[in-house]
């Protein structure tokens, strides 16, 4: 029977949507290609009934609830992104994908950008003082700011690389709802809002701020170029480690930030390989380079030796901070949770992989915490 015998659906943004989506066995290979309309609302709707996804009580006289309308309403939530979490929720149509192409709804990155910073603020405090809490609060706002502008360039570079991987395809310029344009605008108001407050404080942290914009822009293009973005990403996303410190004391102990940017760097590659995990069976298949994807079945080996490394690292950073012994019991037990990221996961399941890359929240707050304790207890 053929598709064009029935009403077509025609769609206004450029969007490739895989008919899998529906779990039909029927039509799993079926797409809905950008500038084609090739699906009837009569077929898209027996897909639905055979499929479970629609209540037929909804068909009644009312012309919303016609068969196009209820194919146009499921399409629709696919397509745009809409998962029913507070973005869809709260914010105004107009912000959503915007909001999304910031990942706003998905604020590990910017824990992740954040600790740290918080973990050098920390250590830059007095014996016996906690660190500048005002300071740490303002500096969220820095991480939230240039995480949003990171995940922004990315897309803008990897819009037609994400069209083609399951887990990124509906991301906001992958599928259209922003434009290429759009995106590079809301990039650089997001990077001028994250510079404002470094601007604020002295000269030095001004200008590790404005030194930190280029590899905001170059990582995204790293995966093109070598197995080992994760690295490039390590260098790139603890570039706090230095301004937690200059803001507090407007200069920089290389004694105490070398390993730390070190044992953060390692702690990098650690979460980030197990992310791209994630994501690896369409990496390989579109070209995309990672660590994942070189290492493969000898990841977690490799992630052991960057644990150590790691660990290592921030020892010899507190001990050159002159810390107190109080900070190495709760390093033992970061080290601990480390070791269980690396060797609990299961490489195989992206929910997993998923999960245990959320988890480093809880490392960060647990290096944190031995910090702090440190400071405060002899």
């Amino acid at each position: 029977m053929a598709l064009s015998n029935f009403p077509q659906i025609h769609f206004r943004n450029n969007i490739n949507l895989d008919i899998s989506y529906y779990h039909s066995p029927l039509l799993s290979s079926l797409t809905l290609k950008r500038s084609q309309s090739i699906v009837s609302s009569k077929n898209c709707l027996t897909i639905l009934k055979l499929t479970n996804n629609f209540d037929e009580s909804r068909l009644n006289s009312n012309s919303s609830c016609r068969p196009s309308s209820i194919v146009r309403s499921a399409i629709s939530e696919k397509t745009s992104g809409a998962t029913g979490d507070w973005v869809d929720l709260y914010l105004p149509e107009n912000v959503r994908s915007y909001a999304r192409l910031a990942r706003v709804e998905k604020p590990i990155g910017s824990w992740l950008l954040a600790w740290p910073f918080a973990w050098s603020l920390a250590l830059a405090a007095d014996q016996g003082s906690f660190p500048d809490m005002k300071m740490l609060s303002i500096f969220s706002l820095w991480a939230v700011a240039i995480r949003g502008a990171a995940c922004t360039i990315n897309d803008y570079f990897d819009r037609d690389i994400d069209n083609k991987v399951e887990r990124t395809r509906n991301r906001p310029m992958a599928c259209g709802d922003v434009t290429p344009n759009e995106g590079l605008l809301f990039f650089f108001i997001q990077v001028l809002f994250g510079l404002g407050p470094l601007l604020s404080t002295n000269t030095i942290s001004g200008i590790l701020g404005l030194l930190h914009v280029p590899s905001v822009v170059a990582y995204p293009l790293m995966k093109r170029l070598t197995y080992w973005p994760q690295a490039f990403l390590g260098f790139m996303f603890n570039w706090g480690v230095l301004l937690g410190w200059s803001v507090v004391k407007g200069s920089l102990d290389p004694a105490v930030l070398i390993p730390l940017y070190v044992g953060c760097f390692f702690w990098t590659l650690i979460y980030d390989t197990i992310y791209a995990h994630q994501d690896k069976k369409d990496d390989v298949k579109i070209g995309v380079k990672s660590t994942a994807v070189l290492l493969g079945e000898s990841t977690k080996p490799w992630l052991t030796v960057f644990g150590i490394t790691c660990i290592t690292c921030f020892a010899i950073s507190g001990l050159n901070a002159d810390i107190g012994y109080s900070f190495y019991p709760l390093l033992g037990i970061a080290a601990c949770h480390l070791a269980w990221q690396i060797w609990t996961t299961d490489l195989s399941s992206p929910t997993d992989c998923n999960n245990k890359f959320v988890s480093n929240i809880w490392f960060g707050a647990i290096i944190f915490s031995a910090i702090m304790i440190g400071r405060l207890l002899p």
